[in-house]
């Protein structure tokens, strides 16, 4: 990870949590008028999706281009599986290997960028594999808009690449989330009937010693 994704990183969760605070508070009174308590479950819920939200916008969208910023020689790129032959290149260039590689490493980060959306849309949202697909394509979809169109003109210029690879690792993301959520909602899901069990079993056994 650069310099630049650990800094964008750190100003997302400082956007994190001065959006959190703003957004706390009235889930608080509501959760009070409502319930006439605190939902822990609600709150938790809430800070993970803003914060997702607000990490996933900084990496994609930070650091905004500066004056002494370079521009871009390319700002689109169509060709599927490009990052195939980028690394290929870069271990020409520098050796060693393909785990090595930054454009290995980027490629695994955009998969990654999106797991965490494919988890929420399959527990939270109940959505199905087809449909947090087409949510993971169209949200990488209206990222890269906004990058090669330069933050939709509110950007001195374009400093983000439009690249079709991005598009297909972050689908890919959002279906491995998925997997993953639907993994975990069976495993609780498991120990609940197990514990359901358990107690019913027991009263058996008591009613059969009884008799």
């Amino acid at each position: 990870m650069t310099y630049a994704q650990v800094t964008a990183l750190q100003d997302g969760f400082i956007g994190f949590l001065a959006l959190w605070v703003v957004v706390l508070v009235p889930q608080l009174i509501t959760q009070f008028a409502r319930y006439g308590g605190l939902r822990p479950r609600g709150i938790l819920t809430t800070a993970a999706v803003l914060l997702y939200g607000c990490m996933t916008l900084a990496v994609v969208l930070l650091p905004l281009p500066g004056p002494g910023t370079r521009r871009l020689s390319q700002t689109v790129q169509l060709h599927p599986f490009q990052w195939i032959a980028d690394i290929h290149t870069e271990l020409l260039k520098h050796g060693g290997s393909w785990f090595t590689t930054q454009t290995f490493q980027q490629a695994c980060l955009n998969v990654l960028l999106f797991v965490p959306l494919g988890v929420f849309a399959r527990i939270l949202w109940r959505r199905g594999l087809t449909g947090t697909v087409l949510i993971g394509f169209a949200g990488s979809l209206l990222i890269e808009i906004t990058q090669v169109t330069a933050n939709f003109g509110t950007a001195p210029y374009v400093y983000r690449i439009f690249d079709v690879d991005d598009l297909m690792n972050n689908t890919l993301g959002a279906g491995v989330g998925w997997v993953f959520g639907a993994l975990l909602l069976a495993l609780v899901r498991g120990k609940r009937s197990t514990v359901d069990v358990q107690p019913a079993r027991r009263e058996r056994v008591d009613l059969t010693q009884a008799r």
